[in-house]
């Protein structure tokens, strides 16, 4: 017998007993639901939009530093 075969055995007895209510399952499954996806959110390691438009702003700044220091050393280099 497989796993899912043991819980969906397990599950169907309960609700037969009166113990577990299709309510309770639904909880039961948007609550496993919601700790797989958090789990895999933090496995992806994804940064929040805040954190993005920072590092976004950082990079720009620095892209902008970079040209500058290319076109004076260019200048420099030109001058003979």
């Amino acid at each position: 017998m497989s796993n899912s075969e043991k819980i969906l055995k397990s599950l169907s007895s309960l609700i037969e007993n009166g113990i577990l209510t299709s309510k309770d399952i639904k909880k039961e499954i948007s609550t496993d639901l919601k700790f797989k996806r958090d789990k895999i959110i933090n496995k992806l390691e994804l940064v929040s939009r805040e954190e993005f438009e920072v590092l976004k702003k950082i990079v720009q700044k620095q892209d902008a530093v970079i040209k500058k220091l290319i076109k004076s050393k260019t200048k420099k280099a030109k001058k003979p």
